[in-house]
């Protein structure tokens, strides 16, 4: 009998130890994880699709998924926290992530990729617009440029890295052969621009534009902007306005009742579901709605 409760508790100790040691080689392997961080939605969704499957790779996004466009925005304590952790920040660039300063000098060992590295930038009053990814050719390259560096820093899963790539790549041609093929009648028409996230869409379909941007939240347009504008339009005949789906659109319909133009709300990509095909259903949506311009 005593030699039977002790064989038990040799067991039972046994065991214990298993648990232990098996955790332990548990938060070993999770601590070993490559902890990839994106600074904001488009970024995460193109990541997520090029480091799907990959073996080892822990991927999150620093701020909320639907915070939007990061302009003046302020690192939150968990927002630091992910940093922290984090081996790699793969960011738009462009002046996007105005924070990104502090984030240098405070972790020197964190490694940036920057998307937009091989991106020509649009300027407007002199700064630059870091809006590229309505662009399905800048998309493209952010796409490529996430994934070559990433291929460099982290060769294990280069091969999955690479394949990922290319298939996503695939349908993203697929998508601007249908603007191409679809929108061409678009070419050299003019529109009222009331968001700065599609001046690089409507770059790539020869849309020259009239510039007016707000505080998309907020109406902070002046009356004597505003006529000036409507003046502009009814002069040029321009009937066609283009703002955000999101956006506050008390200008946009002041406007339009002056002008007599139509009002197209478009998705910036900048809040979504967490889907891989997120942009991609995105911007067919847009395509059937720039199709609708007469």
């Amino acid at each position: 009998m005593k030699k039977s409760l002790k064989l038990f508790s040799m067991f039972i100790i046994f065991l214990i130890m298993l648990v232990i040691l098996t955790g332990c080689t548990e938060k070993e392997k999770k601590e070993d994880n490559l902890k990839i961080v994106t600074s904001f939605y488009p970024i995460y969704i193109m990541t997520s699709n090029i480091t799907k499957f990959a073996t080892n790779v822990q991927l999150s996004n620093m701020t909320d998924i639907n915070v939007g466009c990061l302009h003046d925005y302020t690192l939150k304590p968990t927002d630091i926290k992910k940093i922290e952790k984090a081996d790699i920040l793969i960011e738009n660039g462009m002046g996007i992530e105005s924070f990104n300063d502090k984030l240098i000098n405070s972790f020197n060992s964190l490694e940036i990729i920057e998307s937009t590295k091989n991106i020509n930038a649009l300027e407007e009053d002199g700064e630059l617009n870091g809006h590229t990814w309505t662009s399905i050719n800048n998309y493209i390259s952010q796409v490529e440029e996430i994934t070559k560096k990433l291929k460099e820093k982290n060769p294990e899963n280069s091969e999955i890295y690479e394949k990922n790539s290319m298939e996503y790549k695939g349908k993203l041609i697929q998508l601007k052969e249908k603007y191409d093929n679809e929108l061409s009648n678009l070419k050299g028409k003019k529109a009222l621009l009331l968001n700065e996230s599609f001046t690089y869409l409507l770059n790539d379909l020869k849309i020259a534009t009239i510039d007016l941007h707000t505080d998309h939240e907020k109406s902070t347009i002046s009356a004597e902007k505003l006529k000036k504008v409507i003046n502009q339009m009814k002069e040029e005949n321009v009937s066609i306005i283009i703002t955000d789906k999101d956006d506050d659109e008390k200008n946009a319909k002041t406007i339009a009742k002056e002008t007599g133009a139509k009002i197209y709300k478009l998705n910036s990509c900048l809040k979504g579901e967490l889907d891989d095909d997120s942009y991609l259903n995105a911007m067919n949506e847009n395509l059937e709605l720039l199709k609708s311009i007469e």
